[in-house]
């Protein structure tokens, strides 16, 4: 893979991982003891029944959010570790370099086409 690309992946990484954070900021407060994690805010609508029952629904939608932003934060951290110590591109399964069209729509991917279809 070309200097160019990389580094154009590494900008769009970055971006994500920009964007994930302010997502995640959003409703949630980092965790000052452990590195990208956070911890859902319990919202407080006040104290009539039904306000509580919206606090507890709106709770646990964003715990599964809190969930499935950690969880791309985490990938895109890991792609932008492959891309310091060189092995960004390489499928993880097979060691084949991914295709660019692969990193373009998926840039924190971690296998190629083939490998993720036999999973």
């Amino acid at each position: 893979m070309d200097k160019n690309f990389i580094k154009e992946m590494e900008a769009k990484l970055k971006e994500q991982q920009k964007n994930l954070r302010k997502d995640l900021a959003s409703f949630a407060e980092k965790n000052v003891h452990k590195k990208d994690d956070y911890n859902t805010r319990f919202p407080n609508y006040g104290n009539k029944d039904e306000e509580n029952a919206v606090e507890v629904a709106d709770f646990q939608d964003n715990l599964s959010l809190e969930n499935d932003l950690e969880k791309n934060l985490a990938e895109v951290g890991k792609a932008l570790e492959r891309i310091k110590i060189g092995t960004y591109g390489k499928c993880e399964k097979c060691g084949k370099k991914m295709g660019r069209e692969r990193l373009e729509a998926f840039p924190a991917a971690i296998t190629c086409v083939d490998c993720k279809n036999l999973s």
